[in-house]
């Protein structure tokens, strides 16, 4: 999607999406490595935080009219959003 903004973004909004959306999973593979379950969620909380990051990132971007609304990508965001919360707090049970 960020391939379609203006050039003059690449290293605004096009850095900063694709620095987000590759912060989540590696934020969940590096607390998925560390020793215990409190470690775990605070990685889990900050690739949270990350794709809260890029959910306001896509709505500046529509804002500014260099994308349409996407009904797919919201619900593949959404539906992260709900697994990395369950996850959190099946891990925060134990």
């Amino acid at each position: 999607m960020t391939s379609q903004f203006p050039s003059e973004e690449r290293f605004g909004l096009v850095s900063q999406m694709r620095r987000a959306a590759v912060s989540i999973p590696s934020n969940i593979a590096e607390g998925a490595a560390r020793k215990g379950d409190k470690e775990l969620i605070q990685f889990l909380m900050i690739a949270i935080a990350s794709l809260s990051e890029l959910e306001t990132q896509y709505l500046i971007t529509i804002r500014l009219k260099f994308v349409e609304k996407n009904k797919e990508l919201e619900e593949m965001m959404l539906e992260s959003k709900k697994l990395l919360l369950g996850f959190r707090n099946y891990i925060a049970k134990k």
